[in-house]
């Protein structure tokens, strides 16, 4: 690319091929996944975020705020989502008896049955959309590649209202309901 492409913010051709190639497998992929939660499971994959990271939580409870911090949403997002699932079933609320201001949010029992049973046939989709399509070799070189791309992305894309916390997994839809992540997870950028 010469310099002057450079300084004007312009990419090469192969470099806005493989953007759009990339933008599109990802795009596809997101729907995909979250067409599968809404066939098989109800839920959508926002949805299915907020139950997993409740049925990772200790007690299987946590504030909005801490929702939030945890899938790098913003907290008025997160409680609109929180006030429809409640009202389906999936979530209750209760007095958050450290701070009379707040409340935790749990899981019901159809909440946990439902993150339980939509994990199977998400793990499946996942298996069959991404790891299936790929050789061994590509998953390492995603793997590798990964982590750069989330360095430097830094923070610059959660809202700061968000305070998202820096141990967070930044990709929690294909990990199993009943596992917490991996002890030697990459930290969220």
């Amino acid at each position: 690319m010469s310099e002057r492409a450079k300084q004007a913010g312009s990419l090469s051709g192969d470099q806005v091929e493989l953007w759009r190639s990339f933008y599109t497998m990802r795009r596809k992929l997101d729907r995909a996944l979250d067409l599968q939660l809404q066939r098989e499971s109800g839920v959508s994959s926002s949805e299915y975020e907020i139950l997993l990271s409740l049925n990772e939580a200790p007690k299987r409870q946590l504030r909005i705020k801490d929702i939030a911090g945890t899938i790098g949403w913003e907290k008025s997002r997160v409680s609109h989502l929180v006030t429809r699932m409640e009202r389906r079933g999936l979530l209750n609320r209760t007095d958050c008896e450290v701070d009379g201001r707040g409340s935790w949010i749990g899981l019901t029992t159809l909440g946990r049955r439902t993150i339980i049973g939509a994990t199977r046939g998400h793990t499946d989709a996942i298996r069959r959309y991404f790891f299936d399509a790929l050789t061994p070799q590509q998953t390492t070189a995603i793997a590798e590649l990964s982590p750069h791309v989330i360095e430097a992305i830094g923070c610059d894309s959660y809202d700061d209202d968000a305070q998202v916390s820096r141990t967070a997994d930044p990709s929690p839809l294909g990990r199993p309901a009943d596992t917490a992540p991996p002890a030697d997870a990459a930290p969220a950028a």
